[in-house]
């Protein structure tokens, strides 16, 4: 419904029809080699993603919140690849690839809601671990599958709403031409620009709605982490608070990636930063986040580990 109604908007606005994305035209004599990487990294993270799926599914040891909530990561990691990648993959290979205007909008409001969902559920992997370290007798009873499903399909409702305002903002706006974009997908701040309209309001719109999406989400791990940290010091002994720790390890690193390259890409000035690092900036946080996911917490727990030796024995 949400799409049907952004598409409607969105044919009707403007002389422009279509946006042409320049890619690395600049460099052009490396387009296959970048073509070649993301594609790699994109098998990659649809591969490592279904396997982390597929392991929470079928092993139920691995039947607990957090790893509900994990395999709710790894899903839209797949979603958000699919998004882009398919479009940036055209946009790397051939110079001046046109998108249609309603097409642009729609990558633009399934990304925005995508890396919004992505926010909300990491601050509620951060609650769930600050629940089971600081108050374990009873996180069961908190942390019950009826309240999973809640936090995470409240989260993609929310997510959809704040992305479906930002989205119609951009049908309601003007473009006049150039509509030749440097850029790897639709984006909300390089569409902006390109408007010949007034920006100020939506602007200001972007600038509520991306404090309610960034920066609440963040304080709120921030303070879940503070808690978190407060009750391991209380422990006495270090393997105790090591153990501990251990459970939100894999969880902090994929925090620190996931805004530690959102900051990079987007709130970085932008004096000083050639087109091209920009762009591979993007690629980072658009292709190499979702596809590195996995293999953190593969690599970095221990339950998934002994699982996935365990089949690779019984393989063997």
């Amino acid at each position: 419904m949400a799409l049907s109604v952004i598409q409607v908007k969105a044919a009707h606005k403007g002389n422009v029809t279509s946006f042409f994305f320049l890619g690395f035209s600049s460099i052009a004599v490396y387009n296959l080699l970048f073509f070649t990487l993301v594609l790699i990294l994109y098998i990659g993270t649809i591969c490592g993603n279904i396997m982390i799926i597929m392991l929470i599914y079928y092993s139920k040891t691995l039947h607990s919140p957090m790893y509900f909530f994990l395999s709710q990561l790894s899903i839209s990691d797949i979603l958000l690849t699919t998004d882009i990648v398919p479009i940036m993959l055209n946009i790397i290979l051939h110079e001046r690839t046109p998108i249609s205007f309603p097409g642009c909008v729609t990558q633009l409001y399934i990304f925005g809601s995508i890396e919004t969902f992505e926010c909300y559920l990491l601050t509620v992997m951060a609650y769930d671990r600050y629940l089971a370290i600081c108050s374990p007798l009873h996180y069961v009873s908190i942390m019950n599958n009826e309240l999973c499903v809640k936090l995470v399909l409240s989260s993609w409702l929310v997510s959809c709403s704040m992305a479906f305002i930002t989205t119609l903002s951009i049908c309601l706006l003007e473009f006049c031409g150039p509509n030749a974009i440097d850029h790897l997908y639709c984006d909300f701040k390089p569409l902006v620009e390109h408007a010949c309209s007034d920006i100020s309001l939506v602007q200001i719109e972007n600038a509520v709605l991306g404090f309610a999406v960034l920066i609440v989400p963040f304080l709120v791990i921030v303070v879940s982490y503070i808690g978190i940290v407060l009750t391991l010091i209380k422990i006495p002994s270090f393997s105790g608070r090591l153990k501990s720790f251990s459970t939100c390890s894999s969880h902090l690193t994929v925090v620190f990636i996931f805004y530690g390259t959102l900051i990079a890409t987007y709130l970085t000035p932008k004096e000083g930063k050639s087109q091209i690092i920009s762009k591979m900036m993007i690629m980072l946080y658009t292709v190499f986040t979702p596809f590195i996911n996995p293999f953190i917490y593969s690599l970095r727990n221990k339950e998934i580990k002994d699982i996935v030796k365990h089949i690779y024995n019984h393989i063997i």
